[in-house]
């Protein structure tokens, strides 16, 4: 054998070694059964739909149908809660506000109804105790009437009290878009320019949008569109404890924090049925719990989107979806979750 025949073999043996290192993680997974899960939900899930699951620090796992990809812009609705709650932590962090500070130092319209009490906290956790505004039909046709986020907080503090601030659950939009209005006071700057700054731009989410394309109040409780790649930005960076990318979004307390338990079963007195009988932490569903921690979170919106976080399992997952979600999809999730936890071994003590 010659040497220049050595010399070829040992440097096509390397490149081999190389590439057979850079293999994706999701070799050491099956994934049959979830391909199969898919298919068999498909008359729930429809035929538009991506699912994506990050383990680690890589992609283990993606799957494209029809003309709906991981590129492609929708509206998530409530998932923009899991997204304004971190903004609000953001300022938390740089210490200019804390979750105990009174919603009506920046609001003074509270004041004038006597709810000056209600904080960052209660707002982050759906316990502001004020009177909703009724099912989903008439909140879309409110909203419509206002022409700013100010318009309609406003709107909020004339509204009859219907229990004790921090102690009764009523999941709706009017504490996170509170919250979004307090920072637009704060810092002078509108809310979806506030986001797009602090938060959607130093994550690379640049499809994601909270500008309301028709006119009318921009809502910090349900108003984004975003693509599955973007999202799943959002939640690489909750998995790694606030990093993303090399810079830290949010500290690691912050996102501890957002991982705290807010509730208990006596206080919750309306949930969406696709969440009963889960806890809320800050913008986001407890999923599982152990001895009173959050373990797994999820922010699901109307349109179909489910992202969520396990921490103990350390992956992201995320289901983008285009239609409309039926009550029966969130217990097609949470079967999905199953067969992916079937391939994760779970880390927590």
């Amino acid at each position: 054998m010659s040497y220049k025949f050595l010399s070829i073999c040992m440097k096509v043996i390397s490149v081999s070694l190389f590439l057979l290192f850079l293999q994706p993680v999701s070799a050491q997974y099956n994934w049959g059964d979830l391909d199969a899960q898919l298919e068999a939900k498909q008359k729930i899930l429809g035929n538009e739909f991506v699912v994506m699951l990050w383990k680690g620090d890589t992609l283990v796992y993606k799957k494209e149908k029809g003309t709906f990809n991981s590129k492609t812009q929708a509206p998530i609705a409530s998932c923009s809660k899991w997204l304004t709650a971190a903004l609000v932590m953001q300022f938390v962090d740089e210490g200019k506000i804390s979750l105990d500070d009174k919603i009506s130092k920046y609001i003074p319209e509270l004041n004038k109804y006597f709810k000056s009490y209600i904080s960052f906290r209660d707002c982050l956790s759906h316990m502001t105790g004020i009177e909703d505004e009724g099912g989903f039909l008439k909140k879309m046709m409110q909203r419509k009437k206002y022409n700013t986020l100010e318009e309609e907080v406003n709107s909020y503090a004339a509204r009859d009290i219907r229990a004790n601030t921090g102690t009764d659950f009523w999941y709706g939009s009017i504490g996170l878009n509170m919250a979004g209005r307090a920072l637009e006071v704060m810092t002078k700057r509108k809310f979806d320019v506030l986001i797009r700054t602090k938060l959607l731009i130093p994550l690379g989410m640049r499809k994601t949008t909270f500008t309301n394309l028709e006119g009318g109040a921009v809502n910090p409780s349900g108003g984004a569109q975003s693509t599955a790649d973007d999202y799943m930005k959002f939640l690489v960076m909750l998995l790694n404890k606030g990093k993303y990318n090399g810079m830290q979004i949010l500290s690691e307390n912050a996102v501890n924090e957002m991982m705290k338990i807010r509730t208990s079963a006596a206080m919750i007195k309306y949930a969406p049925k696709a969440a009963t009988g889960f806890n809320y932490a800050s913008g986001a569903w407890v999923v599982e719990e152990n001895n009173g921690k959050a373990t797994a979170l999820a922010s699901p919106g109307l349109f179909g989107t489910w992202p969520m976080i396990d921490y103990c399992r350390g992956y992201a997952y995320l289901v983008f979806v285009k239609n409309i979600l039926g009550e029966e999809r969130a217990d097609a999730y949470l079967e999905l979750k199953k067969t992916v936890d079937n391939q994760i071994q779970e880390n927590c003590r």
